[in-house]
């Protein structure tokens, strides 16, 4: 997952998704769930929701709280959303998504640039 660090204003707003197309945002989706580190039942989150936000908050992980044994909610640290928005505004671009395909292809083919070769241009 791609992960840079952005000041509060420069943050992405979420109203702005229904710009990311719906494909970006399940794969997005999909890698959240691959790293869900525990299921909640929703009565004891609801009854640890203090002790549940800290143990995130400390942990930088993600919880699914469950309903009826299915997942229906999912909790993240500020800093797992944070990354997760940023990633759909980077991959949203269609220039830098364009070149991260073109990247991935050289990479398959086993073209790669030494560092100095890719800070030199």
């Amino acid at each position: 997952m791609i992960h840079l660090t952005l000041k509060p204003e420069a943050m992405p707003n979420p109203r702005d998704l229904d710009r990311v197309p719906v494909a970006i945002i399940l794969a997005v989706i999909e890698v959240i769930m691959n790293e869900i580190s525990k299921y909640v039942p929703i009565t004891k989150a609801k009854n640890d929701l203090l002790d549940l936000i800290r143990q995130i908050e400390r942990a930088d992980e993600s919880v699914a709280v469950t309903k009826n044994g299915i997942p229906a909610a999912v909790i993240l640290s500020m800093e797992k959303y944070t990354g997760l928005l940023e990633t759909l505004e980077i991959l949203s671009d269609e220039d830098t998504a364009k070149s991260l395909r073109a990247s991935i292809r050289q990479a398959r083919k086993g073209k790669w640039l030494r560092a100095d070769e890719v800070f030199r241009r």
